[in-house]
């Protein structure tokens, strides 16, 4: 809910703005009491209110995987940063990492939490674990984490075969441990699978499930269409394109456009595809109708393309092919539409991932999946014109945020103050002994933690003025080992934003934080304007 200035005017020409007279009775301050009592509740309702229009099926959105085997990764609140600073706002974590759960909170971001593979058998085997790991990884961040789904396993029947006959029962448990919260209608249950479980995709009309794991997947098709929930599907072209040895034009598996006479048809239902993602979705809808499943949509939980592969094996592991299929998945996401199948009902995906994980073992292709750097440096350039705001800031290019020379030491002094203070920026490079305290100047200090602010910021525009103090440059402030953030660095690295929460930037020209961005702070700043307005209308 917003609040327009025109609907809180206090101005003198209004009636709203007479004085209160001391005696106003003690009944009519009871009544506006109540009266606050209620609009609270609703605001903190509304503040913590369930998954967003997208995550119930209003609209699609793309969102990000963030895995952690990586050297360097950063800290939780840099990989918020990063993702504020991106407009990213659904992720899904393999774990239920407490530190990053404690990260995203208040920012609204939705929140996939996972339970690993290696936990699968204690939820599965204890309804007391199940109950005890949702108080714990769930209960204990809401509503201030806004966590809209757990993940049950990833690829369980292609990677675990074993821990197939726990699977459903972990499922049932964490459901009936979110029910007794009351928390089962914000909050589903899912399990991503490996869309190889699919056989015969292509037409996708004849598709259907590997009827080896028919025991498993007809109950738990049930139990999602019960439940209200989507089937998680990891899904990804380029193994598509790779295993199918040249049969699958590359063009087909980056969305890239073909004529008319290249689109792929179903020979049954006569419907037309135009990339490799359509037709795989559409076959998990096929397959579903050949186990009487219906009403379940699809959620992609995974996909993507690799940047980098080992040479002469993964040729087409490339970041112009990354960059192509990634862009072209955004677009086709957030453009609307859905599947040939299902031309109405939107397909939500996440992308395969934040990080390159280095750590991870096999081919090189495994470590080159990112986005990013863990140093926050983008692997590749998407091609995002026109797709709106997730992931279409400018991230190749490097300015600064940085103190005017000649600005009055005295307003340098209480910027910097405001900044590493309400404006939530980590200044701990500047103390002394740490790698930005010299030179030991309010300047340098201060263009250190401006930059730092705007970085955080996203370089949004009002976030590098400080009352005149600041300014916008190109020239990079890094020196010796001080690496400023957002910086190219001695080193070739860029540096995530460093400050813990997002602020809006109070000095004027600043971006203003939205009336109701979530914090409590901002709710009951409303509600004591709504309180005084009640106490004023009991005096008319």
């Amino acid at each position: 809910m917003r609040i327009l200035e025109r609907d809180l005017d206090c101005s003198s020409n209004s009636r709203a703005s007479s004085i209160i007279k001391p005696e106003v009775s003690f009944n009519s301050l009871f009544v506006a009491m109540a009266y606050l009592r209620l609009i609270l509740l609703l605001l903190m309702a509304l503040s913590a209110s369930s998954p967003t229009s997208a995550d119930q099926g209003g609209g699609a959105f793309v969102g990000v995987n963030i895995g952690t085997a990586a050297t360097g990764m950063p800290a939780a609140s840099q990989v918020v940063a990063l993702l504020e600073a991106q407009q990213i706002r659904h992720v899904r974590l393999y774990d239920a990492d407490a530190s990053m759960l404690a990260a995203l909170a208040n920012t609204g971001i939705s929140v996939v939490v996972s339970v690993p593979n290696d936990q699968l058998l204690a939820v599965g085997q204890s309804n007391a674990t199940a109950a005890a790991w949702v108080a714990r990884n769930v209960a204990a961040h809401l509503p201030a984490t806004n966590i809209t789904a757990v993940a049950v396993g990833a690829d369980v029947l292609a990677a675990l075969p074993n821990a197939a006959p726990v699977l459903l029962p972990a499922m049932r448990f964490l459901h009936a441990a979110l029910v007794a919260a009351a928390l089962d209608a914000r909050v589903k249950v899912i399990s991503p699978q490996a869309s190889s479980l699919i056989l015969d995709s292509f037409p996708p009309s004849q598709a259907f499930f590997n009827r080896s794991w028919a025991p498993v997947l007809a109950p738990m098709l049930a139990f999602l269409r019960a439940t209200a929930a989507p089937l998680a599907l990891n899904l990804y072209p380029y193994y598509d394109y790779v295993a199918a040895g040249g049969v699958i034009p590359l063009d087909y598996a980056l969305f890239r456009p073909l004529p008319p006479n290249k689109e792929a048809v179903d020979p049954n239902t006569l419907l037309h595809y135009t990339n490799v993602f359509d037709a795989v979705v559409d076959a998990a809808y096929f397959a579903m109708a050949a186990m009487n499943v219906t009403n379940v949509p699809v959620l992609v939980a995974e996909t993507g393309w690799p940047a980098k592969g080992d040479p002469g094996r993964e040729p087409d592991a490339t970041a112009d092919n990354a960059a192509t299929y990634n862009s072209n998945l955004i677009k086709r996401v957030l453009g609307g539409g859905g599947t040939p199948k299902h031309p109405g009902e939107a397909v939500s995906a996440y992308i395969y991932e934040l990080y390159n994980e280095d750590l991870k073992p096999g081919p090189a292709s495994e470590r080159s999946w990112g986005l990013f750097e863990p140093s926050g440096r983008p692997a590749y350039a998407l091609h995002l014109t026109g797709a709106g705001e997730i992931l279409a800031n400018d991230t190749a290019s490097q300015t600064f945020c940085v103190a005017r020379a000649g600005a009055d030491e005295r307003m340098l002094q209480a910027a910097l103050d405001w900044a590493c203070g309400p404006g939530k920026v980590d200044c701990s490079a500047l103390l002394q002994g740490q790698a930005c305290y010299e030179p030991d100047t309010v300047q340098s200090h201060a263009t250190y933690a401006f930059t730092a602010y705007y970085q955080r910021m996203g370089m949004a525009p009002g976030t590098c003025y400080f009352n005149g103090v600041a300014a916008i440059t190109t020239t990079d402030p890094s020196h010796d080992s001080c690496v400023f953030p957002g910086s190219g660095g001695k080193n070739g690295t860029r540096i995530n934003g460093t400050v813990v929460a997002p602020a809006g930037n109070l000095t004027d020209g600043g971006a203003a934080p939205p009336l109701l961005g979530g914090s409590l702070t901002g709710l009951f700043w409303v509600s004591g304007i709504i309180l005084w307005s009640l106490l004023l209308l009991q005096r008319q």
